[in-house]
């Protein structure tokens, strides 16, 4: 079969498409046909190996594992004899590493059955981004109806499943992006929008129950000023660097949260099976629709890379298998 794979960290010129064997199926094993994958913040560190804090888990001098991508949909191939819930020729979407492929095996805990109204391309685009918009405001933002939220970076991936995701729950949103993707944001649900190239959202006079910030291109300390006594700051972005930046910013939320009743706080998004189909659930009741910038081909992978890199992506961008 046909992979995108990469055996050193660097720029996208380490990855390469190669003819790679196709996945063994055992008992307990899903194979699938990937129709669709897309790409995520965290497929980019991975591939360059920063910040260095994720080589403890991929490889200190070279990676563990040469697959690349997570996210994808596609058709169910073949399934082991312990396999319950899914059957050859099902369409599904999920996570597993190897996603840039034309086939990924897994267990039926890494995929749920395709939201019926979506193409497999919109549905590669909902694992990653969904999980972390969905359990930052449910679980750590404990989002509730009539609060007023600001999404801060709601055009891209995250971002517009945030908004979507915040007032599937009943909140006031208030949405943070540039001036080409207003109409955009405002498309998917957004009650209010401030372009950041004409207004600083640190400098209204509006207070927010809770803010959910993934660009993270704010000090903690102005965010802190547009939040209510009690309100909630969820910490998803972080700015660039190798070594301090990310990890002091985690640290000086952790360190804010400590003066006041406003809280501060570092997330970090995980798959679960059961957050797939509650995602699945608000797609198919027409709460959310996922947003798509670009496609590629699989042998494109590296251009998609850059683009996303580039940080201009609106919603999410998708590799076709």
């Amino acid at each position: 079969m046909k992979a995108i794979v990469f055996h050193g960290y660097g720029s996208p010129d380490v990855l390469e498409l190669q003819n790679i064997d196709k996945p063994p199926v055992d008992d307990d094993s899903v194979l699938v046909r990937v129709r669709a994958a897309s790409l995520n913040a965290y497929d980019c560190h991975v591939i360059r190996g920063v910040p260095y804090l994720v080589r403890t888990s991929e490889g200190l001098r070279k990676p563990k594992r040469s697959s690349a991508g997570v996210d994808l949909a596609g058709h169910v191939e073949a399934v082991g004899k312990n396999v319950a819930h899914l059957r050859p020729g099902d369409a599904v979407f999920g996570e597993r590493r190897g996603a840039f492929a034309e086939y990924v095996c897994g267990t039926e805990n890494n995929f749920a059955l395709k939201p019926a109204n979506l193409t497999f391309e919109q549905a590669a685009t909902v694992p990653m981004a969904g999980f972390t918009a969905l359990q930052a405001l449910r679980d750590k933002g404990h989002v509730q109806p009539g609060q007023r939220v600001l999404i801060n970076g709601a055009a891209g991936g995250v971002g517009t499943f945030a908004v979507q995701i915040a007032k599937a729950f009943g909140a006031d949103v208030t949405a943070v992006c540039s001036t080409r993707n207003v109409d955009m944001v405002r498309s998917i649900g957004a009650d209010q929008v401030i372009d950041y190239t004409r207004e600083d959202f640190t400098r209204t006079a509006q207070r927010y129950d809770l803010i959910l910030d993934v660009a993270a291109n704010r000090a903690l300390s102005d965010c802190r000023r547009v939040m209510d006594s009690n309100g909630i700051l969820v910490v998803v972005g972080a700015p660039d660097g190798r070594w301090v930046a990310p990890v002091s910013h985690v640290l000086k939320a952790i360190l804010l949260s400590r003066f006041g009743s406003r809280r501060m706080l570092p997330f970090l998004a995980k798959f679960t099976n059961a957050d797939l189909i509650v995602l699945k659930e608000l797609i198919e009741e027409g709460k959310i629709t996922p947003v798509i910038d670009r496609t590629y081909p699989l042998s494109e992978t590296p251009e998609a890379i850059r683009y996303l890199e580039a940080g201009h992506a609106r919603g999410k961008v998708v590799i076709t298998v």
